[in-house]
């Protein structure tokens, strides 16, 4: 069993092992050793440990997870060890130092580099990734802002916004690719104070020449010069100009963030009055009789209230309609109240108990199409073979028109007053038979949850018919009663015709019939309003328009045939047969053939 102490390194707090801790400890206390003497002791030790606890998160996986030796090596051998990198100030220049050893290949990061900006930092945080000098970037961005119209201007604005700036030494670093560890970190602040000392000193001579008698003074002068102040003045009169064009897109960019939080504002608040609209409409059917909503009822084949439905729906999709009218507001309104984590969390957990919720519902109300079952009725008829049998639809204006939709439905009251729903999901099929009756079978489907309840479904549809000597009388349309639900109900009329009769499909039957022949049904659409004769697996038109393929390939070649006669055509040439007779022509000979004999014309008479 292993003591485990917590820690808290550059803000951040840790689990750390006993032992890993003592070997961390005694680390931190060499590096401390080691910048006794140096410029900036302190910040060289603040990055260190900020960069020790950023190699720290990397490695630990969950806020629980404690680290061990083994982490506290791994970070060691990255940032090196301190008597690795001992910088003694008397050694000369010209010296040669020993060979550092490179722990692992640094990466570069994208930043922006403010310390060498002119605007915000882009061209010179690119120089740095790409390598490249950022005189060369501005040049390149410049010419690209003029040749695109202005577009890479946006794209300039663009990564102003979304890349970062590096702040820390460790950003520094990593944005010039160098490994982030003691030697560099030193090195960077080391520098850091070797320009400001350097800029200090020219600040100091220009003072001397200026101010005679006044060498004294300087040095005093020097100490309280604003370091930070003097470093930004050098570039102050560049930079002035590029500050009042940041406002201005700040500006612009401000004005389109309140516009878009208006926007935000407009539609979620849109969306909840129409949620809430909603909810009462809905929701309150099952207490408020509201015309119009009884076909919510009827689909309702899971016979789940609808109150209920009404609210998850309300809470599913309001709750985030909620939260971008409020991202609106918070645009809108910079010192704006939050609604506190408890509401927020609150709200979230609504939210996902209605996601489920609805998952249930439909799950549920899908579970009511699982079976498909059929009942079927039959009857036998005769029909005699001098006889033409025909059959048509029964229309009724109760349930508007005969036309056949798929899958639709409506609801009604019947005479009594009781309500119902009626569809026109019928389809008639046409098979021969060699029986000399013929046969009138329906089949009536409905969808169930489960065996019984799809039979049970399929028991309640009404539908009739009737047959009165060779006439066959269909109704266009099936009802059954509402508390049965909609659940798909349908007809098939499957006629069995012997073989040898002659049958006449009334025209309000073709929106029943099917399209094409298939899987035994001889009879289609293009066969209603015509006589048909019955035929083993086949009918016979007997009225039907002689239908005759034409390939037509230009204006010039083809044949045609219709009632007028036969005309041909090939290239220049032509042949035309009707009951006037025969002409035959081409741009050397013509021929006439008709009552009044042979008439042939050339060029040459």
């Amino acid at each position: 069993m292993n003591k485990t102490v917590n820690i808290n390194l550059a803000g951040i707090f840790f689990h750390i092992d006993e032992d890993a801790y003592q070997k961390l400890q005694r680390y931190l206390e060499a590096i401390k050793r080691s910048f006794t003497d140096s410029q900036g002791r302190s910040e060289i030790i603040s990055d260190i440990e900020a960069r020790i606890a950023e190699l720290f998160s990397e490695r630990v996986k969950h806020d629980k997870q404690v680290i061990g030796a083994k982490e506290v090596d791994e970070v060691i051998s990255i940032m090196g060890q301190p008597e690795d990198y001992l910088v003694d100030d008397e050694i000369f220049e010209d010296e040669p130092q020993p060979a550092q050893k490179r722990k692992s290949s640094p990466s570069k990061k994208l930043f922006r580099d403010t310390d060498n900006s002119y605007i915000g930092g882009v061209a010179s945080g690119l120089g740095h990734y790409l390598g490249i000098d950022a005189v060369w970037i501005r040049l390149i961005w410049l010419l690209l802002a003029i040749g695109s119209g202005g577009t890479f201007i946006f794209i300039y604005i663009l990564f102003w916004v979304l890349v970062p700036e590096a702040v820390t030494t460790a950003d520094k670093l990593t944005m010039t690719g160098e490994p982030v560890n003691i030697s560099n970190i030193e090195k960077k602040i080391k520098d850091g104070f070797d320009s400001v000392s350097e800029t200090v000193s020219d600040v100091a001579k220009n003072v001397s020449d200026s101010v005679s008698g006044a060498a004294k003074n300087v040095s005093n002068a020097a100490k309280k010069v604003d370091i930070k102040k003097q470093g930004n003045n050098i570039k102050s009169s560049s930079r002035t100009f590029f500050d009042a064009i940041g406002d201005i897109i700040m500006f612009f960019f401000t004005v389109f963030a309140k516009f878009v939080g208006i926007l935000l504002m407009i539609v979620g608040a849109s969306a909840l009055i129409a949620l809430i609209i909603g909810l009462f409409s809905l929701g309150v059917t099952n207490f408020i009789h509201i015309p119009g909503l009884d076909l919510v009822d009827v689909v309702n084949a899971g016979n789940t209230p609808i109150w209920l439905v009404s609210l998850l729906a309300f809470f599913s999709i309001g709750i985030p309609f909620f939260f971008l009218f409020y991202l609106g507001l918070k645009i809108l309104v910079n010192n704006l109240k939050s609604i506190g984590n408890i509401a927020k969390f609150t709200l979230l957990g609504i939210w996902i108990l209605s996601i489920i919720g609805l998952i249930i519902v439909g799950v549920r109300q899908a579970s009511e199409h699982a079976f498909n079952e059929r009942v079927v009725e039959k009857q036998e008829f005769y029909i005699a073979p001098a006889d033409t049998l025909k059959i048509k639809m029964a229309h009724t204006d109760s349930f508007g028109n005969s036309y056949r939709n798929h899958n639709s439905f409506k609801f009604a009251r019947n005479e009594n007053g009781d309500r119902i729903i009626y569809s026109s999901d019928i389809e008639i099929v046409v098979k021969s038979t060699t029986d000399s009756l013929a046969t009138l079978s329906i089949e009536k489907y409905a969808d169930g949850r489960d065996y019984e309840k799809a039979i049970e479904r399929a028991k309640n549809i009404s539908y009739n018919y009737s047959i009165n000597g060779n006439e066959v009388s269909l109704d266009d349309y099936l009802t059954t009663e509402a508390k049965n639900k909609f659940s798909d109900q349908e007809v098939d009329i499957i006629l069995y015709l012997p073989e040898g009769i002659i049958a006449n499909f009334s025209n309000n039957t073709k929106s029943f019939l099917n399209y094409r022949t298939y899987d035994g049904n001889i009879v289609s659409t293009k066969h209603a309003n015509h006589y048909v004769k019955i035929k083993q697996d086949e009918v016979e038109c007997l009225d039907c328009p002689t239908e005759i393929d034409v390939d037509i390939h230009n204006d010039n070649n083809g044949i045609k045939i219709n009632d007028e006669g036969i005309e041909v055509k090939v290239d220049s040439s032509s042949l035309k047969i009707n009951r006037n007779g025969v002409k035959a022509g081409s741009p050397e000979v013509k021929v006439n053939i008709d009552k009044n004999g042979i008439q042939v014309k050339s060029d040459n008479t």
